[in-house]
């Protein structure tokens, strides 16, 4: 498999996983890749205490067999529905065994939520590590409390909900080069799936907490916006003439990106954010801002970081 081809999605047997397991595949599906999942475990080499004061030694390879099972169980959920599904289990950290195969995969994947295995630290961890260090756009799929209390044990995997095909994207732009990279990624996924596309950008002005709250009086606070506006407008409009059919709203409210990136994220299904955007005429995607977004975002986050500029976005498939 090459990055330009191939999904890369992390499970462990857990609802969060296998949520995000379908969430993956229905992108590479549509794109036509490959899948490749991967599950990771660790091998300690004592256990706690036992009663006499010694210790009692791990059974390494029923802790493997564990992991092939998972993996042979991901790979059963998704079989018919992707055109090549590859497996693989490896000792060690979650976090870097994901940041070493971006590189070689054109889309990383986990979940969130989970309890155990190493979807379970994905919140402390894994989701604020891989996005941060992965070579190509990470997706953190979240899995939000079900209707009739469901989606509260990680361990029952029946009825989770149904992925469906987006219908809005929302994308945070900031003027910075890396907000400009996450905006065409999510080109590519509007294209991908004919979907309405929205930039939005935030102006902290009156919020009190804002870069711009401490501006005087006199200070025109509607020209702001509107200057905002016009600059969002001219780095939305050079991407529209790149790319005949494509038209996305433009959106400049007062507030911080964070903000209104969360709350844009309850009508839609999928956000799409720089890291560690820097300068730009708002100073939004700052790492707090991304951060932030993955913690609380209602829809799925991708995560677009400067490592993602190293090779261009495949095409969205026709």
């Amino acid at each position: 498999m090459t990055r330009a081809t191939s999904v890369v999605v992390g499970v462990d047997g857990s609802r969060p996983s296998l949520h995000a397991l379908d969430w993956a595949a229905l992108q590479a599906s549509r794109r036509g890749w490959d899948l490749h999942l991967v599950c990771s475990f660790y091998l300690p080499t004592l256990t706690a205490a036992s009663l006499d004061g010694g210790y009692v030694p791990i059974d390494e390879d029923a802790v493997e067999a564990g992991a092939q099972a998972v993996l042979e169980r991901a790979a059963a959920r998704v079989a018919g529905k992707v055109g090549t599904v590859t497996t693989a289990s490896s000792p060690g950290d979650p976090t870097g065994l994901l940041v070493d195969l971006s590189a070689d995969h054109g889309l990383a994947v986990v979940g969130t939520r989970g309890k155990g295995g190493f979807v379970g630290r994905l919140l402390g961890t894994v989701s604020s590590a891989l996005p941060a260090h992965a070579s190509c756009p990470t997706v953190v799929v979240p899995l939000r409390q079900d209707r009739g209390g469901r989606g509260s044990d990680p361990d029952d995997v029946a009825d989770l909900p149904e992925v469906v095909p987006p219908r809005r994207i929302i994308v945070g732009v900031d003027g910075s080069p890396t907000s400009e990279l996450a905006l065409r990624h999510a080109a590519d996924q509007a294209q991908l799936w004919d979907c309405e596309l929205v930039a939005v950008s935030g102006v902290p002005i009156a919020s009190g907490a804002g870069v711009l709250a401490w501006l005087p009086s006199t200070v025109d606070h509607e020209q702001v916006l509107d200057d905002v506006a016009g600059a969002l407008d001219r780095i939305v409009g050079r991407l529209e003439s790149e790319r005949p059919g494509l038209q996305a709203r433009r959106i400049v409210l007062d507030g911080t990106g964070a903000e209104l990136l969360v709350e844009f994220s309850q009508a839609a299904d999928l956000v799409v954010v720089g890291s560690r955007g820097r300068g730009g005429f708002s100073g939004m995607l700052l790492g707090s801002t991304s951060q932030a977004v993955l913690h609380h975002a209602q829809c799925p986050v991708m995560v677009v970081s400067k490592r993602c500029a190293d090779e261009p976005a495949a095409s969205p498939a026709s």
